[in-house]
């Protein structure tokens, strides 16, 4: 007996499906356009970025890093004269007085800014308060007058012939008071007037720091019978403290670079008791064209905050570890 075929019956196929293949494909073809979508914006805008740094501060920088090791004039050669600008700024008893001044200043400023932005963003945030809209607005304009008009302004006011303040201290009986060639009270005017000038955007960054802290926080504190001062020393100020950090960094920083409210105000007088360093480097680059030693003093400042940078950022490590 012979064994039959079926003619009709279909030939086992070796064809390997492939049908997932092309999903994959897309998936993949998905994926890339994804990371490019979502990284190819990222890096334009930080080579944007990266390319303004360079241009206006490590370039400027390095130009004058090599000014200073040299007695370049702003015009003609630069020659070489190795450590003798820093050897001279350290033996010089100009740039020792306006470091001291500068030090001071800095001392007065930064804790009057952060009284004052702190409390003002208390105030702000609180229930009891009204009109916050209005008040936000008014608190928040002295940021946007231009430093030289703030030294003016408080010019005018302080001014020892023609200020508002004397005028009103002499109606009421009083004698002038010296503000302007004092040169403690100049200072004071100085300090004042920067505190007025920083409170506003400290204020917001406050405002919005306090407004992070959980609600269940205090409510849980009331529960316990804690009054306000309690929940703001034990509740606000350790959930704010990141923001203090920086607000405090950024003003003494902001500070210890202060020109222009110096120059509107009193022009670092009287004489030169109130110059503090950027008024010195001031002073010796341009007025006096000594542009290779005032480059040294302008690194000594930035070595300067750049020390001030590094002791907060490692204080603060420490109380978050």
């Amino acid at each position: 007996m012979v064994d039959s075929i079926h003619p009709t019956a279909p030939a086992p196929s070796t064809e390997v499906r492939r049908g997932p293949e092309p999903v994959r494909r897309r998936q993949q073809g998905w994926r890339r356009r994804r990371l490019n979508r979502y990284t190819g914006a990222p890096l334009a805008l930080i080579s944007i970025n990266l390319l303004l740094f360079i241009t206006f501060f490590v370039w400027p920088a390095a130009t004058g890093l090599l000014y200073s090791f040299t007695s370049y004039t702003g015009v003609g050669d630069a020659p070489y004269v190795g450590w003798d600008n820093y050897q001279k700024l350290l033996q010089d008893d100009a740039f020792y007085s306006a470091l001291i001044r500068t030090l001071i200043y800095t001392a007065g400023v930064v804790p009057l800014t952060i009284v004052l932005s702190l409390g003002t963003a208390v105030l702000l945030v609180t229930d009891y308060a009204k009109g916050k809209v209005v008040a936000r607005i008014i608190f928040f304009l002295p940021w946007l007058i231009s430093p030289i008009i703030v030294g003016v302004i408080w010019r005018w006011m302080f001014g020892e012939n023609f200020g508002l303040i004397n005028y009103v201290i002499t109606k009421l009986g009083g004698s002038e008071v010296p503000w302007q060639s004092n040169a403690n009270l100049s200072l004071m005017v100085v300090i004042f007037a920067a505190a007025w000038a920083g409170t506003a955007f400290n204020m917001l960054l406050f405002v919005a720091a306090i407004k992070n802290v959980p609600t269940s926080y205090y409510e849980a504190a009331s529960l316990d019978g804690a009054g306000s001062w309690a929940k703001f020393r034990n509740i606000t100020l350790p959930a704010i403290a990141p923001t203090t950090f920086i607000v405090v960094l950024l003003s003494i920083l902001h500070s210890m670079k202060e020109y222009a409210l110096f120059a509107a105000v009193n022009d670092g007088g009287p004489g030169t008791e109130n110059n503090l360093l950027v008024q010195y480097i001031y002073t010796k680059g341009f007025e006096r064209a000594q542009i290779g030693y005032a480059s040294a003093a302008s690194f000594v400042l930035m070595l300067i905050l750049m020390i001030v940078a590094i002791v907060q950022l490692s204080m603060n490590r420490r109380k978050d570890s």
